[in-house]
């Protein structure tokens, strides 16, 4: 059984980057099984793909944040990590790491989430 934990800090001010870890147990991130995706949920709104890291390291990323994101991995810890920066309190939101084995499937694996605020 597959299992994600998001970590990082809860509080970032404004104007600073935001960097969370998604730790992987029970399957590796390398495996062509699946792909590995940060999703976000700000109050009172939708659940949002900021991006995803392949089993090769290849990202991709939502074009609405591709310029201050980014995703990468340490394939020695069996883990993956986002960064988003120059954040304002709209990226206050909760934030998910998350796995599927393809783009139109659901998502098979969910971490808890972690809860980021932006606030000075």
């Amino acid at each position: 059984q597959v299992q994600l934990q998001e970590s990082g800090p809860g509080l970032v001010k404004p104007s600073q980057t935001l960097s969370l870890t998604c730790t992987v147990s029970g399957g590796s991130i390398t495996t062509s099984a699946y792909a590995w995706s940060w999703i976000r949920q700000p109050p009172g709104k939708e659940l949002e793909w900021m991006g995803l890291i392949a089993y090769d390291g290849t990202t991709y990323y939502s074009p609405s944040l591709k310029s201050r994101t980014s995703i990468s991995r340490d394939t020695s810890k069996n883990q993956f990590s986002l960064q988003l920066s120059s954040v304002t309190p709209e990226d206050t939101a909760v934030y998910y790491c998350a796995a599927r084995s393809g783009v139109s499937t659901p998502y098979a694996y969910w971490g808890q989430g972690t809860q980021v605020t932006v606030s000075s």
